[in-house]
């Protein structure tokens, strides 16, 4: 299975890159890569690289995103176009992103998680539970912390934990938000689900769902010390895609959760 990533020297991508070349995953083959003009002159690689994804898409089985939602988007309908199998980890997407993303997956099979861990996505399906059990006298919040050059709050994993409590108590998120505090905010209203943020340093990212009643709380915390297991998750997920039918899919399919 032909595997290529765009934004392969990225942040996240150069990871990937890295796991794919060295690390052990029979029968997967790293087909290459994009990346801007400007990285592309004068770099030293053995790989294809190309600035034009539509190269790319047309030499890959599955292509593993992380980069940023306007490059996102058209990658979609790349995948779309050639039926090659699109891996999506960027974040800051909305609603109608995610409405293209159902649309374009008519075509080909995409999976599209906010968190390619394994233990966030454990994570989530927990909070699902625990809300759906703690209702009457329960209050949850979110807190999430990540390094300083992160660009989008809350994160998405953040907003995952978010949306597996509401579904625990049969509601939708944006009904029960509470995004942020400043001032003379009154008391807490029953039932919302309250999210803080952090940033700063090289934190790879904290996430935890707070569960608060009289007398007790319960927290349930994930934390993530290198990116690698991002780049492990998303290549598992690659490699799942290979004999899947077009459609939308999420970690939680991939680890049959």
């Amino acid at each position: 299975m032909k595997i290529g990533i765009v934004g392969c020297m990225g942040r996240v991508g150069s990871i990937l890159t890295q796991e794919l070349t060295t690390g052990n995953w029979d029968n997967l083959e790293f087909v290459g890569g994009t990346a801007l003009p400007a990285d592309i002159k004068g770099a030293d690689v053995d790989f294809f690289l190309t600035d034009n994804p539509d190269e790319l898409f047309e030499k890959a089985d599955a292509v593993i995103d992380f980069t940023i939602p306007d490059a996102t988007r058209k990658h979609i309908w790349l995948a779309a176009k050639h039926k090659t199998a699109l891996i999506i980890g960027t974040t800051g997407l909305n609603a109608e992103d995610e409405r293209e993303m159902t649309d374009a997956a008519k075509e080909t099979p995409i999976v599209y998680s906010a968190n390619f861990s394994i233990g966030v996505n454990v994570l989530l399906a927990l909070v699902e539970q625990a809300s759906a059990r703690l209702k009457d006298g329960w209050d949850i919040e979110v807190f999430e912390s990540h390094h300083k050059h992160k660009i989008d709050a809350p994160s998405g994993t953040a907003l995952a934990i978010g949306k597996a409590a509401a579904a625990g108590r049969e509601v939708e998120l944006e009904d029960v938000a509470d995004w942020a505090r400043h001032g003379e905010t009154g008391a807490r209203k029953d039932g919302q689900i309250g999210f803080s943020v952090a940033r700063g340093g090289d934190v790879v990212g904290d996430h935890t769902a707070f569960f608060y009643a009289e007398g007790e709380r319960l927290e349930l915390t994930h934390k993530a010390t290198n990116r690698a297991l991002f780049a492990k998750g998303a290549i598992r997920a690659a490699s799942w895609s290979k004999n899947q039918t077009p459609g939308l899919y999420s970690m939680k399919d991939v680890l049959d959760l």
